[in-house]
């Protein structure tokens, strides 16, 4: 499984630039204003040869009485315990303070391996007045400019050389074997438990209940209709708003947790209340399973509650919220009254099928001469890029590879037409696909670059 790295600091040092800049992306909220990441960020970084989770927190103030402040505190404990590198982010333009003498004596029982960096160090003049903060003793201080990007690089290698050494499954491919791992990841009492339950107490055929690798998750094994399941249960991801009121700890653990209940499966159920709908942390966490190719279903439970308009209504909400992800199978269930039940386990089979088909390059690329007769790709620059052939190189997720005379050239819109007439044509809902277009190789060259849909 991949490693956690935790990216910790007082308010207004840069630690959400810092994230948006390892992770190529504007995830985060940046502004001047102290205090404006109050919860967690999650996504991953490459970074010289290894793959791990990055953790963006709140503002720390470990002298603060404020509840609010006491709430981010406990945020950042949780993303303590379960992190195997910290990366603490001082100000390269200002003495140290109180606070960074706080930090520094809680990062020291916390034993974690620290990568001190100081940032805002936009010059080589900030860079020199950064080792005033060697006064915290600290044996090493990176001085980098994560607005600018500089010594960026120096900070990754940092990072890698103090991360556990790599895994054997540390790439998280999903688990081999016939039978499908599928998590359930979800808000507390969205019934998580009540579905499992209600699985395995429906054929009285419970086979083994464990701890799986994956603190406080369960694995299950369930026997339904003479086929075997794994679920792996996970404790409720908790809404912001709850979160922030109460500032509980347990909900930093439990979205860590469902990350690695994910990279641990196949298929990731989210089961909501249909009533209360899809919060931003579920989308959030989904958006992980996303990024990690995993096959996916909303299970909209509770639906025994709602009359036919509103369920209609929290089909299209939950839509809308997840429309990054428009292939995922949507199920209405009700995992008290049963109802909906052999629809969602119907669904898994098909996902899981889909999850792991291959398709001949025979007949690939039958229907791939009908897409291209019925729409070729269009003109630009008064040529039209040619495509040759088409091969699935991949399966768990699918992945498909375009030979082309020019892959730069084929517009997105075309690759998403290509990608929904696969879809069409062989059945992956559910399941995420990868189209790669790369250039046709020509006698006496070495290769080329393809493009992505």
């Amino acid at each position: 499984m991949k490693p956690i790295v935790a990216v910790i600091g007082r308010p207004n040092v840069g630690k959400s630039t810092l994230f948006n800049r390892m992770t190529r992306s504007k995830r985060a909220i940046v502004h001047d204003e102290p205090g404006v990441t109050r919860d967690r960020h999650y996504a991953d970084v490459d970074a010289q040869g290894r793959r791990f989770t990055l953790v963006d927190t709140g503002g720390l103030d470990p002298t603060s009485d404020d509840p609010m402040t006491r709430g981010i505190k406990r945020q950042i404990d949780a993303a303590l315990a379960e992190a195997d590198v910290v990366v603490c982010v001082l100000d390269a333009r200002e003495p140290a303070t109180s606070i960074d003498h706080a930090e520094i004596q809680m990062l020291r029982r916390a034993a974690k391996p620290t990568v001190f960096i100081a940032n805002k160090a936009d010059s080589t003049a900030q860079e020199l007045d950064s080792v005033e903060l060697y006064r915290l003793g600290i044996e090493r201080i990176i001085p980098v400019s994560a607005l600018q990007g500089r010594r960026i690089d120096e900070l990754e290698a940092a990072i890698v050389a103090a991360l556990p050494p790599k895994a054997d499954d540390e790439d998280a491919p999903p688990p081999e074997g016939d039978v499908p791992h599928i998590a359930v990841i979800g808000k507390p009492n969205a019934g998580k438990s009540s579905l499992i339950n209600r699985l395995a107490g429906d054929d009285r055929m419970l086979v083994d209940s464990k701890p799986g690798t994956t603190r406080d998750a369960i694995d299950t094994t369930i026997e339904r209709k003479g086929k075997s399941y794994v679920f792996v249960d996970t404790a409720g991801i908790r809404r912001k708003a709850k979160v922030k009121k109460e500032g509980d700890e347990v909900e930093g653990a439990s979205v860590i947790q469902a990350i690695r209940a994910i990279e641990r499966s196949e298929i990731v159920v989210l089961l909501t209340d249909a009533k209360e709908g899809v919060a931003e942390q579920d989308a959030k966490v989904l958006g992980l399973a996303v990024d990690r190719g995993r096959a996916i279903i909303v299970g909209l439970n509770k639906v025994d509650l709602l009359d036919k308009k509103e369920l209609a209504k929290a089909e299209e909400d939950a839509r809308d919220k997840l429309s990054f992800a428009p292939w995922v199978t949507f199920v209405r269930l009700s995992a008290k009254s049963g109802r909906g039940v052999d629809t969602l386990m119907s669904a898994i089979d098909e996902v899981a099928e889909s999850f792991r088909k291959r398709v001949g390059t025979g007949e690939l690329n039958r229907f791939f001469e009908k897409v291209l007769a019925t729409r070729p790709p269009p003109t630009h620059g008064g040529r039209a890029p040619r495509l040759f052939f088409i091969t699935q190189a991949e399966t768990r997720p699918p992945v498909f590879v375009v030979q082309s005379s020019d892959p730069d050239q084929i517009h997105f819109s075309y690759q998403r037409f290509v990608m929904n007439q696969i879809r069409k044509s062989f059945g992956f809902e559910g399941v995420p696909l990868t189209v790669y277009y790369r250039r046709r190789r020509r006698r006496g060259e070495e290769g080329g670059r393809g493009g992505r849909g």
